[in-house]
């Protein structure tokens, strides 16, 4: 269960404080697939990054029960100079994973298919090879939920259709916390639906209830002033 108690979240900007949450309160039942849906500066990713604690509310808290994923395929965390074998050994002390660092680094290792690059620094790789180590180290782990911002595209056919196939297999034993600006991609993967929209978070179990909800707040400018 993730429960969302009193959350405010807002940024200062050179217009003025601007508020993405005020006084949210809301419950996503365990064992559930969450889909969050809205435009560009919703408050989507505002809301994976709270939910994950990589950013944290100005009032309020987020109660979790079970682990939580950082994002997946996220590599804005990587300092340069480290190499993707030195990425993985610190992730899995931080992770408390310290007696299966050899495993987790043959499994990002064989997954990613860097070969000499694994041993170089994570600056000398490409935007592709970044994507492919930060997708391989997400799923090194077991998370009881996964995180992931859009839609996942990394590597060529072949390398997405491995990825894909892994996530399945991970989503067999786990839940999936997933936002897009495309509702109809959420149909099939989630249970619920939660719209951030006007400093709150509508839920909805019904997709077509959402749907509908979603396409009136984008044509009558529900969404203007986020």
């Amino acid at each position: 269960m993730i429960e969302i108690r009193n959350l405010t979240k807002s940024y200062k900007t050179k217009y003025g404080r601007h508020y993405v949450y005020k006084d949210v309160n809301v419950i996503f039942p365990s064992g559930k697939n969450i889909g969050i849906i809205g435009p560009n500066g919703a408050g989507k990713s505002t809301l994976l990054r709270l939910i994950a604690k990589i950013e944290y509310p100005d009032r309020g808290e987020i109660i979790t029960h079970g682990s939580i994923s950082w994002p997946v395929a996220f590599s804005g965390g990587f300092q340069g100079s480290l190499t993707g074998r030195q990425i993985v050994s610190i992730v899995c002390r931080i992770y408390g994973e310290e007696d299966n660092i050899r495993d987790k680094i043959e499994f990002v290792k064989d997954f990613t298919e860097l070969g000499k690059y694994f041993d170089m620094p994570v600056k000398t790789y490409s935007t592709g090879m970044r994507a492919r180590l930060a997708f391989a180290l997400s799923m090194a782990f077991d998370f009881d939920y996964y995180i992931i911002d859009e839609v996942i595209v990394v590597g060529d056919t072949e390398f997405r259709k491995k990825c894909n196939t892994i996530l399945k297999e991970k989503l067999q034993r786990s839940n999936l916390i997933i936002a897009s600006h495309k509702i109809n991609s959420l149909k099939d993967l989630c249970h619920i639906f939660a719209i951030p929209y006007k400093r709150d978070i509508v839920i909805f179990e019904d997709f077509k209830e959402a749907s509908k909800f979603y396409e009136h707040a984008c044509k009558n400018g529900g969404f203007r002033n986020i």
